[in-house]
């Protein structure tokens, strides 16, 4: 240990010694030691100081204001070293100086002699003061001598006269030369740039990046000068920072640094390595490295302010020249107003941090800390409580704590202080209130919990309840217990299950997995079927109940039933119903469920392009759960639904697969007995599910799925069937939606004992009989729609194949009737379109155009003259929404001579009317076998040779397509070239072939509509098709002169010979 003598000035007034300090050398590399400032717990040496009363005289020199003192032990160099950084411990140095310093030793012994009474009346005073304890803020002026041992002065020797001790990592200051207020005033110091204002009095850490700038406070340090810098904030370090450099310690100009600063002394320095940040250096290898950047963590005692006089070198180190500040203390009775207010102020302060300390937890640790090891503490003086406020608003903005520490007087550095406080308080207050919503949500959560879990345990302990795992794995064993029969491997597979689910912690995922899973394995209902009805006239009486027409599909499902009741079980089958819009595909598929007393599910597919959503996910997804399939088997309860795939040929395909693939598992009943669902990852028996798919168009269905349904084809409805379902289905329907008409399904007193037998269901008898109706109470008793209204509908505004858009139209009929019911009753005017223009509430064909309009076709035929033009036939169509009359028309354009006198043009053919790539075909091989027969007819003819010929088929506006107008277009083409007319009421339909055979064409009965409603009497089709029109119904037959084709000949003698017109 170095025990020092600080004493004040020359030898002639050196009286008694000052205090003694012990030095423990540090083992740890980097820290610098201080000989009277160590009140930090984190450094790893305490230095203890001591109080005593006036032991420190301070004397300010002429050269720097610095503080000598004697050290014993020591050799003349070493104490020359202590003071001024020259010279060493081997004697090395400067005569001059030496001379100066035996001149001033021999001064100080002389002094000694004179004061040695003194010194023993020191001693007492030391002795009496032994037990103090240092004050860590170094401001005290008095200080107590401790005993030194025999290791404190062994420890002298292991330091050099470089200021370092003998471990090379280990700096220690030069010399102390006084601290706080009584810390030397050097003019030229090096300025230190930080980001955060410092407050004199309070230690703080500072870590330095820059290696010059480390270097130079390693000189500043080692240089004598006892490591004093000076602090300096930065005026917007994060904006003004240039680009690249990301050390605040270098600046690019003067401007850079505030004008009011701190007067700081280094205490400690450790160097550390930043390896946090990568440094992109090229190696050897031409390789990018990852290198470490020196720095070193510094520990200032700040002493005073200091104002910034100029930067004489922005280096970096930075260079500046300052001037100290003087101690400012407030002089009370001077002013009572201003005492009052700086009062009032101060015990607001004092207010407010005691608040804070309540209100947060990190300000009362702060205050605790930064309070016992400052001298700032001091309610009597505004000064150094308005330090101690703005130090302690660590959330201050640096521009505002910087005005406080350049503030000089003392009420405005109050006011500023309060400030920084104020806001402190309101973001605590913020952050209080965040805390206390955010804990009663906890603690509603948490005693919720608790009273949960103690529930739990009073259920389980009177034996009410179990724990939730045995609770859940008893319930999926009761289900189970609940179905007939279960396969064995699904038996198997359960077991596997509840014995994973019972060895799993029940808040981890896979317990989550297991437990959905088990769900659903243990909800499908393994072996239960609904009893189902085989007797045939019951399910008879249902179909016609809810549909007319239809007989093909009803005869199927009959003999379905036929074929359950003779086996005694049944079995599963796929029906496919393709047809137009409107003809009831989906309400037939419900009612044949009610038929044969099967439950119903249905699902569309239309646009479905994920094969997920017909088998499955696979259970590593989240989210993840079966099919369509399984889901049916479960909303249904039973094994043998009858599942309506709605749409089937409007499937979707892109990159998540193809549907329709995964379709052919499920509607093939060779396989579907063993349907794997990706969830269920297990065999599923869906033989026995009725599946009925619904299409419009058989083409967009692929081929091995269609392979495997039975087509049922609806062809639509013509007159007479639609004007059955107006009068018995769809008028009753919309009168009593528009509150015109009453349902009455049952008398009153058999209504009254359903609803006394069967309360608290609503379950509706699938085998009721038709319900009948009547007018409502307020509804005029002539009010009605007669038939010929609905002829008049069907004729001339719903063409279609189906009955929606009839439906639409008389939907419209009575809300308009029910419209003028509710006006006439209340007196209430209508509009001249809305109001009753006849005196009878009958709509009939005379006033139906009141109610829907003008008629939307108002003739059959475009042409009503007989015969028809020249090269014009009536040829018949089949299109989605059912049959129509199409006319071919053609022209010849018959060309001039050219200058030679030979004929221009000749021999093409041009057609229009928006055709299809197979009707342009068609229009081809017509014109070839018109050319070929008008050969055979005429050989004289040159008309096809001398004329260009234009072929057109009206309403260009609808696409056409299809080669059934073959014959028609030859008819027409020859028709014109022999000059010869078609009677109008002749219609024709066939493909020809380039020889001038006459091949089959489908939709017959939808164009035997079509036929009969254009008023055509004799009609061609090809031989083929004899078959599809004698299964017509005898009306639709009547009155109608059918001639069959099988060459052109035949047709070509039915429009030209036989009946030909010319």
């Amino acid at each position: 240990m170095l025990r020092c003598n600080m004493i004040s000035g020359s030898a002639s007034r050196a009286t008694r010694c000052v205090s003694i300090a012990r030095l423990s050398a540090s083992k740890q590399s980097g820290h610098f030691l201080s000989p009277h400032r160590k009140a930090f717990a984190s450094t790893a040496n305490q230095v203890s100081l001591w109080k005593h009363k006036s032991l420190f005289h301070h004397y300010r020199a002429s050269q720097g204001g610095a503080t000598l003192a004697v050290m014993e032990g020591c050799s003349h160099q070493q104490y020359r070293y202590f003071f001024f950084g020259r010279g060493n411990s081997d004697g090395d140095g400067d005569d001059d100086d030496d001379d100066k310093s035996n001149k001033k030793g021999k001064g100080k012994e002389k002094e000694k002699e004179k004061e040695k009474g003194k010194e023993v009346q020191d001693k007492k005073e030391e002795e009496k003061n032994n037990a103090h304890e240092t004050n860590p803020s170094g401001t005290s002026d008095d200080y107590e001598k401790p005993a030194e041992s025999k290791e404190n002065k062994s420890t002298r020797a292991t330091y050099s006269s470089k200021g370092s001790a003998s471990h090379n990592n280990v700096w220690l200051p030069a010399s102390r030369l006084g601290f706080g207020d009584q810390a030397p005033r050097y003019p030229h110091l090096m300025a230190l740039p930080l980001v955060r204002t410092v407050f004199p009095g309070v230690p703080t850490h500072v870590t330095v990046t820059d290696p010059k700038t480390i270097q130079a406070l390693e000189k500043v340090v080692s240089g004598g000068s006892g490591g004093y810098l000076g602090l300096f904030l930065r005026k917007d370090h994060s904006s003004e920072m240039p680009k690249g450099n990301d050390k605040p310690e270098i600046i690019t100009s003067a401007s850079d640094l505030y004008s009011v600063g701190t007067f700081a002394q280094i205490q400690t320095m450790t160097p550390t390595r930043l390896n946090n940040y990568p440094d992109m250096n090229e190696s050897s290898d031409g390789d990018d490295v990852l290198s470490t950047s020196p720095s070193t963590s510094v520990m200032l005692l700040p002493h005073r302010r200091i104002d910034l006089i100029s930067v004489d070198d922005i280096g970096p180190p930075i260079d500046v020249t300052v001037s100290h500040w003087n101690r400012m203390r407030y002089i009370r009775g001077q002013d009572s107003t201003r005492d009052d207010t700086i009062r009032a102020l101060c015990q607001e302060v004092l207010s407010t941090i005691r608040e804070l300390a309540q209100m947060n937890t990190l300000f009362k640790e702060q205050v605790a800390y930064i309070v016992p090891n400052t001298s700032m503490f001091d309610i009597n003086d505004p000064y150094r409580l308005a330090d101690l406020a703005a130090l302690l608003s660590s959330g201050g903005d640096a521009k505002e704590l910087q005005s406080v520490l350049e503030e000089k007087d003392p009420e405005m550095r109050l006011h500023k202080a309060l400030v920084l406080l104020s806001k402190e308080r309101e973001v605590s207050k913020l952050q209080q209130e965040i805390q206390a919503k955010v804990e009663e949500k906890m603690t509603d959560a948490q005693r919720k919990y608790f009273l949960r879990e103690q529930l739990k345990s009073i259920k389980k302990e009177l034996g009410m309840e179990k724990d939730d795992k045995e609770t859940l794995i008893e319930k999926y064993r009761n289900k189970i217990a609940e179905y007939p029969t279960i396969p064995e491997e699904i038996s198997e597979t359960i077991e596997s299950e509840l014995e994973k689910m019972s060895s799993l912690e029940k808040n981890s995922s896979e317990f989550n997995v297991t437990r959905s899973y088990l769900d659903w394995l243990t909800s499908i209902p393994w072996g239960i079927t609904t009893e189902e009805n085989f007797d045939i006239a019951d399910a008879r009486r249902v179909l016609d109940r809810d549909h007319y027409g239809m007989d093909e599909v009803k005869e199927t499902i009959l003999q379905f039933i036929a074929v359950g009741k003779l086996k005694g079980s049944v079995q599963g089958k796929i029906l496919c119903l393709a047809g137009p819009p409107g003809t009831g595909k989906t309400s037939i598929a419900e009612s044949v469920a009610a038929a044969l007393g099967r439950k119903f599910y249905r699902f569309s597919v239309g646009g479905m392009s994920d094969v997920s959503e017909i088998k499955g996910h696979r259970r590593t997804y989240i989210g993840a759960m079966p099919g369509k399939i399984i889901q049916c088997l479960k909303s249904t309860g039973s094994t043998n639904p009858l599942v309506l795939i709605d749409e089937i040929d409007k499937l979707g395909r892109d990159y998540r697969g193809d549907p329709a693939s995964a379709l052919l598992e499920v509607l093939d009943p060779s396989q579907n007995y063993t349907f794997r669902d990706h969830f269920i990852d297990a065999p599923v028996d869906i033989s026995k599910v009725l599946f009925m798919c619904t299409a419009n168009e058989l083409d967009r269905i692929p081929g091995p799925l269609l392979d495997r349904m039975e087509v049922i084809r609806l062809s639509g409805y013509d007159v007479p069937e639609k004007l059955e379902i107006a009068e018995k289905y769809l008028v009753p329907k919309s009168m009593v939606n528009s509150g015109l008409m009453v349902k009455q399904d049952l008398s009153e007193e058999k209504k009254e004992d359903e609803d006394a037998d069967s309360e608290g269901t609503n379950k509706m008898d699938p085998l009721a009989p038709q319900p009948t109706y009547h007018l409502a109470e307020r509804v005029p008793p002539s009010l009605s729609i007669r038939r010929s209204a609905l002829e008049s509908l069907v004729r001339w505004y719903c063409r279609e194949a189906g009955v929606r858009n009839l439906s639409k139209k008389i939907e419209k009929i009575t809300r308009l009737l029910s419209l003028q019911v509710v006006a006439e009753e209340e007196g209430a005017q209508l509009t001249e379109k809305s109001k009753r223009k006849s005196d009878t509430w009958e709509v009939s064909s005379d006033n139906l155009h009141e109610y829907v309009g003008k008629p939307i076709f108002t003739s059959d035929r475009l042409y009503e003259k007989d015969p028809l033009p020249h090269g014009i036939v009536m040829g018949l169509a089949w299109t989605s929404m059912g049959g129509s009359a199409l006319y071919i028309e053609t022209q010849g354009i018959k060309r001039g001579l050219d200058a030679e006198g030979k004929p221009r043009g000749g021999g093409t053919l041009n057609v229009t009317g928006q055709l299809g790539d197979v009707m342009k075909e068609s229009t081809q091989i017509a014109y070839t076998v018109a050319r070929a027969r008008l050969a055979e007819i005429a050989p004289d003819n040159s008309f096809f040779d001398d004329t260009d010929v234009h072929m057109h088929v009206p309403e260009g506006a609808t696409p056409k397509d299809g080669p059934s107008a073959g014959i028609t277009m030859v008819t027409a083409m020859l028709s014109l070239a022999l000059d010869r007319s078609i009677k109008s009421d002749l219609a024709m339909t066939g493909e020809i072939s380039l020889t001038g055979k006459v091949l089959a064409v489908g939709g017959i009965k939808e164009k035997t509509m079509a036929a009969r409603r254009a008023g055509i009497k004799t009609i061609v089709l090809p031989e083929d098709c004899r078959r599809d029109f004698d299964e017509l119904p005898d009306y639709l037959k009547e009155g109608l002169d059918v001639c069959y084709a099988t060459d052109y000949s035949i047709v070509y003698d039915v429009a030209f010979v036989t009946d030909s017109v010319k």
